[in-house]
């Protein structure tokens, strides 16, 4: 039996959270302005986007893919970690979606199909290097189908 070696591991890219963080700047922005015009206690308010886009930023940095050759590993939470395993061979198809603002940051979207009861569907989001993620990826879903002799049987 083969023993399992690491492929990658790496974090969603934070250009998903580009909409937040701008959000977030506006909304400072705004409060900042009226702190001017309406009193300087809303200053203090400034915070609040500011905590906001620091939460988001670490939400995502603390989703961690770890791809292995004989599973994908799911660990979410910023407290209470979850790790959620998908066997390799379970996988029956796998999607490369690259968004405009993830093609411009280098990053994509990997959606997995698999026969996982409990995760039919596994999206890899925001990853650099998705493509060549994906190409790495599919390589070790077909060796560890190899090792384990299974082959997906599709019904018409």
């Amino acid at each position: 039996m083969s023993e399992e070696k690491p492929v990658f591991r790496g974090s969603s890219s934070q250009v998903l959270n580009l909409a937040h963080f701008a959000g977030a700047i506006v909304l400072g922005g705004v409060t900042l302005f009226a702190s001017t015009q309406f009193g300087g206690w809303l200053a203090a308010l400034v915070v609040l986007p500011l905590a906001y886009a620091g939460w988001r930023g670490w939400l995502i940095a603390s989703r961690v893919y770890e791809i292995t050759t004989e599973r994908i590993k799911v660990t979410t939470g910023l407290l209470n970690k979850h790790t959620d395993d998908l066997e390799l061979y379970r996988v029956k198809d796998t999607v490369l979606e690259e968004p405009v603002l993830l093609r411009l940051a280098g990053a994509g979207n990997i959606v997995l199909t698999t026969s996982d009861t409990t995760t039919p569907t596994l999206v890899l989001e925001g990853i650099t290097g998705a493509k060549e993620v994906r190409e790495e990826l599919r390589k070790h879903i077909e060796a560890c189908r190899d090792r384990k002799r299974t082959r997906l049987t599709e019904l018409e």
